[in-house]
């Protein structure tokens, strides 16, 4: 995906704040202990806790449920690189996020061992 993007750390009280539903691509996730927001770096306002600086690869899917995933090959060899990384999931699709430095390296490891990556 084209846009940098950021991981949001929110009280788990806090409410879905409007700025993170926009964009084309967003994800909010409310455990027992936080809000999680990752959304394009830009709509964040000052002053959140977050870490900015990540690029999003989409993985082609959807795979059967029953598949070993994808994703998790991709991600084993990226660590075996010491790549910072972490994965979004949904029913249809996966998406492995990369700081932004790692950006080249990590397309060049993942076309080294086979992976097709859109540019």
């Amino acid at each position: 995906m084209p846009d940098v993007f950021a991981v949001c750390r929110l009280d788990k009280d806090a409410p879905v704040p409007s700025w993170a539903l926009g964009g084309y691509f967003f994800c909010v996730s409310r455990t027992p202990d936080e809000l999680s927001v990752v959304c394009e770096q830009g709509r964040i306002p000052e002053g959140v806790e977050r870490e900015d600086g990540w690029r999003c690869f989409k993985v082609e899917s959807p795979f059967d449920f029953d598949l070993a995933s994808v994703v998790s090959s991709m991600a084993t060899r990226l660590a075996e690189e010491g790549t910072k990384m972490f994965v979004v999931a949904t029913w249809d699709s996966d998406y492995l996020m990369v700081k932004q430095d790692d950006l080249e390296t990590t397309i060049a490891t993942l076309e080294e061992v086979g992976h097709r990556v859109k540019r």
